[in-house]
């Protein structure tokens, strides 16, 4: 089990030390940003963004937590956190741009947008049950049914691969909306740029840290690591 093999640590160790850093800066970016006034609240700049570009059906309301913003396709509804929904910072608005981005992905019918939300539910039984049908085949010395864990957390790899960039197209939509829509001036986009980057970098580790974990347990099933 991947608990107590001190490879599969070694193995995923550049994906950890890369979602920590990302993690880190994250909360130093957003920290900074948050301190820097937008004349918009982040719901009052998503709403602008929304309606320039048509979407005036999507809803916004606020959620509780912190940074756990977010878009819900089959809804229709932009949700912010609270510090997002009324905060008037550049951090407030870059990250509500943000999540409107995603909201555009969705009403222009992006193609990508159309599969991540058909792989959501595939990602969720992989991540869930993937490892746990992998570990009770490899128990049970049956290979088929750890092949069946192995191709089940391969959809939630699949779904982040979809997922990534994405995300980085939802973030390059909000830093042009900001400026092209007067909400922030080019010369403050700094602060944004700041936490949109880091937010993209947490999904890159994410995403890596899932494929080396795929290609671990496929590696391991096949007898590489009676190699090492």
């Amino acid at each position: 089990m991947y608990f107590f093999d001190p490879w599969y640590l070694v193995w995923v160790s550049p994906a950890i030390l890369l979602a920590a850093w990302a993690q880190w800066r994250v909360q130093a970016a957003y920290a900074a940003a948050s301190r820097e006034a937008a004349p918009l609240s982040g719901a009052a700049a998503a709403r602008h963004i929304l309606d320039s570009a048509g979407a005036t059906a999507v809803e916004i309301e606020p959620i509780a937590g912190r940074l756990n913003d977010h878009y819900d396709p089959r809804a229709k509804v932009l949700r912010l956190s609270e510090d997002v929904f009324g905060g008037r910072s550049l951090a407030a608005v870059g990250i509500a741009a943000h999540e409107a981005g995603h909201a555009l992905q969705d009403a222009e019918g992006s193609s990508m947008m159309a599969i991540r939300n058909a792989a959501v539910g595939v990602a969720n039984v992989g991540s869930g049950i993937g490892m746990f049908v992998f570990m009770i085949g490899l128990g049970l010395a049956l290979k088929p049914v750890a092949w069946l864990g192995i191709l089940l957390f391969a959809g939630t790899v699949f779904f982040q691969l979809v997922n990534l960039p994405l995300e980085i197209d939802a973030s390059n939509r909000a830093k042009a909306q900001l400026v092209s829509l007067g909400i922030v001036p080019a010369a403050d986009m700094g602060a944004v740029n700041s936490v949109l980057n880091a937010a993209a970098w947490t999904y890159v580790a994410a995403t890596l840290q899932s494929a080396l974990t795929l290609l671990y347990y496929a590696s391991y099933l096949t007898g590489s690591s009676d190699d090492r």
